[in-house]
């Protein structure tokens, strides 16, 4: 039996890079979208192609009845989930903080944060020994941005980053004895569509030369930090903040 993996946010940069290795990996794979289903089922397809397992899955993971329905799809069509990895995010317009409306500051964190803290629930519920799981394990996407704090561009994006850092510690410490494993990954200035959704699409170029490996990381790069942390080589590492930056 395939071990079940779920990428929220999987249809495009980082998740889907996460996909396809995971399926060379031998997971059955999740790929979840909010709206573009035809990355989503790209990405299927290519597993598919290969020999692999996967289903494309909508889902805002803002919206809990939404999350619910798609946990039950991947019960039901791939198995009992055993790996997690909260991708799913969101930028906007570069503004200062005394610029950000209400509006914005509530869909950064009601995706970012609660999305990932909804997510992860379901994971544990399924994962945990307490709920008669076989254990699994749980990879949080976060970001450099964690760190640095983005100022004049994105504080509430790096404040939502710094939450889910957070939320690895305390869920990593809850759910130790449990048979799951929670870690982070902490990518930089990676090469991806998020750029764009924020106005600015090159801003990884732009910045590479702050990098100390003066270039942006790709999201195999990226793929590759999420597969181990999910691994068996990973067995005794759990609450880990990894930095994924080029040293940034």
């Amino acid at each position: 039996m395939n071990p079940v993996l779920l990428i929220t946010g999987g249809g495009r940069g980082i998740g889907a890079a996460t996909a396809l290795l995971a399926a060379q990996r031998g997971y059955a794979v999740a790929v979840n979208y909010a709206s573009n289903s035809l990355a989503a089922d790209e990405v299927v397809r290519t597993i598919r192609a290969g020999g692999g397992t996967a289903i494309a899955v909508q889902a805002d993971v803002g919206d809990e009845t939404q999350v619910l329905a798609m946990f039950e799809k991947v019960d039901a069509k791939l198995g009992r989930l055993t790996a997690l990895v909260n991708n799913a995010g969101v930028v906007d317009v570069q503004a200062r903080v005394d610029e950000m409306s209400v509006a914005r500051l509530e869909r950064m964190f009601r995706i970012n944060v609660i999305g990932s803290f909804i997510c992860a629930r379901e994971a544990v519920r399924r994962m945990s020994t307490k709920y008669g799981g076989a254990g699994g394990a749980i990879v949080n996407i976060s970001s450099g941005a964690a760190r640095l704090g983005s100022p004049g561009q994105y504080v509430d994006y790096a404040a939502s980053k710094a939450a889910i850092d957070t939320l690895t510690i305390g869920l990593a410490k809850e759910v130790g004895d449990e048979g799951i494993r929670v870690n982070a990954v902490r990518p930089g200035l990676i090469d991806t569509e998020i750029h764009a959704s924020g106005g600015m699409p090159d801003r990884a170029f732009e910045l590479a030369p702050t990098v100390p490996m003066k270039r942006t990381g790709s999201p195999e790069e990226i793929a590759g930090a999420i597969l181990w942390l999910l691994s068996a080589e990973a067995s005794y590492t759990t609450m880990a903040l990894l930095d994924v930056t080029g040293g940034r």
